[in-house]
């Protein structure tokens, strides 16, 4: 068994989607964070709270705004549709944006702390030096919030192979297309094969506890 395609499919494909799915956060998430950091200005909270959301809706309620938001009946679903001749839902891509979507908001939150942590007059300081915006947030911003965007992007990766609700929903359990390691686990569970879900259960595990340790090497080496 843990030599068949069956076996490591969704192993394969939940890597793929987490990793995918985090380029996707890490870019969005760092450039929204530094948007919002240490500023203040009319509808902020509105913002903020909208980019958080995914943290504490439950995930079959993000699936069905998701659904909702690409579905056929929607300008985006439509336009999705025209482009690609073809619907998102239920298609890998539909995985790697429900994954994107829930892990997201722990990207952006990790990075917005980092940002918020720095001292202006630091920043300030490279300014009169002659450096460009560009320069500072490259050179200067990036570095010293650099912890902070590592652990967001851990825990942005682990929450992404971990997802169920959102993925289930919006883009099915479709061997070898769709179907990542939480879903196969539940089909194992629910055919009654324990030892298949145990071996898949046993890789998320081993996965979830890496990214824990390196998290917590990162904290203490940086």
């Amino acid at each position: 068994m843990i030599q068949s395609e069956y076996f490591w499919s969704p192993v394969k494909l939940s890597l793929e989607i987490a990793s995918i799915s985090l380029l996707a956060v890490l870019v969005i998430g760092v450039i929204a964070a530094k948007l919002m950091a240490n500023r203040t200005f009319k509808g902020q909270a509105i913002i903020d709270t909208l980019l958080l959301l995914p943290l504490v809706l439950p995930p079959s309620v993000v699936g069905f705004l998701l659904i909702v938001i690409f579905g056929k009946q929607s300008f985006v679903g439509r336009g999705i549709e025209w482009l690609f001749n073809g619907p998102v839902i239920f298609t890998w891509w539909a995985a790697v944006i429900a994954a994107a979507v829930v892990a997201f908001p722990l990207m952006y939150q990790s990075a917005r702390a980092g940002f918020e942590s720095i001292d202006n007059e630091i920043e300030d300081a490279s300014r009169v030096d002659g450096a460009s915006d560009l320069k500072v947030f490259l050179y200067v911003t990036m570095p010293l919030a650099s912890k902070a965007i590592m652990t967001g992007a851990i825990l942005s990766f682990a929450r992404a192979i971990g997802e169920f609700g959102a993925t289930l929903m919006f883009a099915g359990n479709i061997p070898g297309k769709t179907q990542t390691l939480p879903t196969a686990i539940y089909v194992a569970m629910d055919s009654g094969d324990m030892e298949l879900a145990w071996m898949w259960v046993s890789i998320i595990l081993l996965i979830s506890t890496s990214m824990l340790v390196f998290m917590n090497f990162i904290k203490k080496r940086f």
